[in-house]
């Protein structure tokens, strides 16, 4: 009958793999049977088995979800079939949140945001080849990220391997390029070990994605409890500091600096380093830039922050401090002529070689960015040391921020419709409390998003990240969502999405909607990728001529309502098009804590950026 339930999947079947054996002995079904809905739970001891078992006996099922609990674990997020079901069932059983989504990628994306939000990775949990195969984007943009997940997948029965064994794939050959460590227990026995080696690679160093394949033979096979010994908790990973030397030169080069600034990463944000260098930044008088998912590590209105002239202070510092922020991409490399060909790096990593990547620091500071933060202000208590608030570079950075600022207000006030993008923005950010999650993602939707959106809170801010993912969003927004309802009801999660990205993950609007989540959508439609077309040209362009043919490859269909997608599964849906609805229905949303929303906001297919100051800062949209 196992057989039976095998060929009756297209991708990986959605009921336990232990169903159709239980519902054959007692109703012998066959194949012409529509089974009843299945009704199974796990029974209420964390190791007893249902009835027709063995006293003394425990599930590998059981022993793989009290190994998860034990190492702290308290999320889990995928999608059921066979072999795994029974995994996910004796993870509720003792306390463990499932959240069951549509696509493993974006299962992928919720456990690895639970890992950075929370220090301790989420699991996801995978079915046999196709499904692991969709989860490896998420085990890549988390090992990228430097954010902790723990993927668990099922695999082949081993006595069936190189036999073309049902969804028969090399996993975990295959997730070692993906992850820290990649292992499958050798028996049921094993697999508490396994697992705590793979929850503390990923919480160890610098964080990412660690892999455990679990063959279907053990997810129902019984051994006896006495011969389970599970590891006890791996500790939280050790505090190293950097050298008293390092810190003491790196003093030295601030305090000389004429023009200094601090670049403020996520990396930051993940060592909850919020406190410390919130008392650096004013007690030596610094500007700061935050990285996208920075944000918030000290509060984007604070009067140091130099976000609204990040290209001039990049330009033209002479020494910059990187507190877990990396010379990649994103930061253009710390290569002129984004930079000064003199700036002095000074750069403060949990990871050794991450330490002089693309150029030859002045200063390496190896250690906790939290830990490393309280050494430099160590130094600076013994010997005082402001920059000056009056100096020519912090004058220069104040006129660019009023300039760059007036720009935007200006395109922000604009009343042509249909509306712009800082219009757009603007009137959320009159709107957003405080305290709420901002998720984001798109082109053009996150970067002038970041430029416009503020957060106060770290951790509060996740986006398409060091990887440029698309497709993160709504993962990204269902993480957030499950721990602000745990953890601070009443919080919101507001997801900012391109039309475009919002289609990688459209279908977690029932997922959303199922389990209630404090999520309000935003989807900022320009009908296309980067800019679409309004519908009128849009008509002409395909009344005679296939579309394939004509269409922009960049193009999506003009004035979709994605609102009804929300609607359709009992959430509320807006559609707006000026900014007096936008207003209207924003109030609507946050005063109604009873159901997530989505609003669809039209905007002029080809708005686009306010001016660049040099043509290469379009060239990396972050």
């Amino acid at each position: 009958m196992r057989l039976v339930a095998r060929l009756l999947s297209v991708r990986g079947p959605r009921v336990p793999s232990g169903w159709f054996r239980r519902a054959s002995a007692s109703a012998r079904l066959s194949t012409a049977t529509v089974p009843r809905p299945f009704r199974w739970k796990m029974p209420k001891s964390n190791f007893a088995e249902p009835s027709d078992t063995s006293e003394g006996q425990v599930s590998g099922a059981q022993v793989i979800a009290q190994a998860l609990k034990t190492q702290g674990v308290e999320y889990m997020f995928g999608i059921v079939g066979i072999p795994v079901t029974e995994i996910a069932f004796a993870a509720q059983e003792l306390g463990i949140r499932y959240i069951g989504m549509r696509n493993e990628q974006a299962a992928c994306y919720a456990a690895s945001a639970i890992g950075y939000l929370t220090g301790r990775p989420g699991v996801c949990l995978v079915v046999s080849g196709p499904g692991l195969i969709h989860a490896l984007g998420g085990m890549a943009n988390a090992n990228m990220n430097c954010w902790p997940l723990l993927v668990i997948g099922g695999s082949s029965e081993r006595n069936q391997e190189t036999m073309g064994a049902f969804q028969e794939f090399p996993q975990v050959e295959a997730c070692r390029l993906y992850s820290k460590f990649s292992a499958q227990p050798a028996s049921v026995e094993a697999i508490p070990s396994v697992i705590e080696k793979a929850v503390r690679s990923s919480i160890y160093g610098r964080p990412g994605a660690c892999y455990v394949d679990i063959p279907a033979d053990f997810v129902n096979l019984l051994v006896n409890v006495n011969s389970i010994k599970y590891t006890e908790c791996c500790m939280s990973p050790p505090v190293s500091m950097a050298e008293t030397s390092a810190v003491h030169m790196a003093a030295s080069v601030i305090r000389n600096a004429k023009q200094p600034l601090l670049i403020i990463g996520k990396g930051a944000a993940y060592a909850h380093a919020e406190e410390n260098i919130r008392k650096l930044v004013e007690q030596c008088k610094l500007p700061f830039l935050p990285t996208p998912m920075g944000k918030g590590v000290v509060p984007d209105n604070h009067p140091n922050c130099v976000g609204a002239a990040r290209s001039r202070a990049l330009q033209f510092a002479d020494v910059i401090v990187l507190l877990g922020a990396r010379l990649n991409w994103i930061l253009h490399f710390g290569l002129p002529p984004r930079y000064r060909p003199d700036v002095k790096f000074i750069q403060v990593d949990i990871c050794a070689e991450e330490l002089g990547n693309n150029v030859r620091p002045a200063v390496t500071l190896l250690g906790d960015i939290n830990a490393v933060t309280k050494q430099l202000l160590e130094e600076f208590d013994k010997i005082s040391w402001q920059y000056p608030p009056e100096s020519k570079w912090w004058e220069t950075l104040r006129e660019k921020m009023k300039s760059s600022k007036a720009a935007s207000q200006e395109l922000a006030s604009q009343k042509s419709l249909p509306m712009n993008y800082y219009t757009v923005f603007y009137h959320v950010q009159e709107q957003l409390p405080r305290d709420c999650f901002i998720v984001s993602e798109g082109a053009n939707t996150m970067d002038i998003g970041r430029t416009v959106l503020q957060n106060y809170l770290p951790r509060h801010r996740l986006d398409a990240g060091t990887f440029g993912t698309m497709g993160v969003g709504l993962g990204f927004a269902i993480a957030a969502a499950v721990l602000a309802k745990d953890r601070s009801p009443g919080q919101r999660v507001i997801c900012v999405e391109g039309d475009s990205a919002f289609g990688f993950s459209g279908m977690e609007v029932e997922t959303i909607c199922r389990y209630n989540l404090p999520i309000i959508l935003l989807v900022v439609n320009n009908n296309g990728i980067y800019q679409g077309f309004d519908t009128d040209t849009w008509k002409e362009m395909v009344k005679s001529q296939d579309a394939t043919i004509v269409a922009p490859p960049a193009c999506l269909l003009p004035d979709s309502h994605y609102e009804q997608v929300m609607i359709a599964f009992g959430g509320k849906g807006y559609f707006v098009q000026t900014p007096e609805e936008l207003q209207k229905s924003l109030t609507q949303t946050l005063a109604d804590t009873t159901k997530p929303s989505l609003i669809n906001i039209m905007i002029e297919p080809r708005a686009t950026r306010k001016a660049q100051d040099f043509h290469w800062l379009t060239s990396s949209k972050m």
